[in-house]
């Protein structure tokens, strides 16, 4: 194993393969009521999702999901989210990990921020990521998934699943 600076970023080098960072494809969020990744690889094993102010319609909280070639599985989280306000806004999910928690509405706020995936191997994985709302609210999210299958998508979704998406953009990177 060898470690390549290239003045920019280290890379290293694995029985000849040079596995780096790759990036999707930007999707704006300004319509529809969720944006899937499709086609990732199998040796994925850190994917990172971004949000550059994304919004919905309405209140549903926005949902993150993972899935593999049997479809994104909507069961089975372990999630919770947290948001900085008077006393705290705390929520749980078993349906995806939500950015953002009870009482915090989205039709009000822009969404900034990330969510990092990371396996444990056997098609299990953890999260962790911090969002920022525009009504001045920090949120951190975390949890954990075990997927049926090797993941191979991952949605982006509201908890209602029918609120509209209208401003902003997504995208995500992964790395083996």
């Amino acid at each position: 194993m060898a470690t390549v600076i290239d003045g920019s970023a280290s890379v290293t080098i694995n029985n000849g393969a040079v596995l780096g960072i790759t990036s999707g494809t930007l999707v704006n969020t300004t319509s529809g009521t969720s944006v899937d990744f499709t086609s990732i690889p199998s040796w994925v094993k850190r994917i990172t999702v971004m949000f550059n102010g994304v919004s919905t319609s309405g209140t549903s909280i926005p949902l993150i999901q993972l899935g593999d070639s049997g479809g994104i599985e909507i069961t089975g989280y372990s999630a919770i989210a947290g948001a900085s306000s008077t006393g705290g806004q705390w929520g749980t999910s078993t349906a995806g990990f939500p950015v953002g928690a009870s009482g915090i509405s989205t039709a009000a706020n822009i969404l900034y921020g990330s969510m990092i995936f990371t396996t444990l191997g056997s098609n299990a994985w953890v999260g962790q990521g911090c969002f920022y709302a525009t009504s001045n609210y920090a949120m951190s999210v975390s949890g954990a998934k075990s997927t049926s299958d090797t993941l191979t998508q991952i949605r982006i979704t509201t908890t209602n699943g029918t609120d509209i998406f209208d401003a902003g953009a997504v995208n995500i990177m992964y790395e083996g």
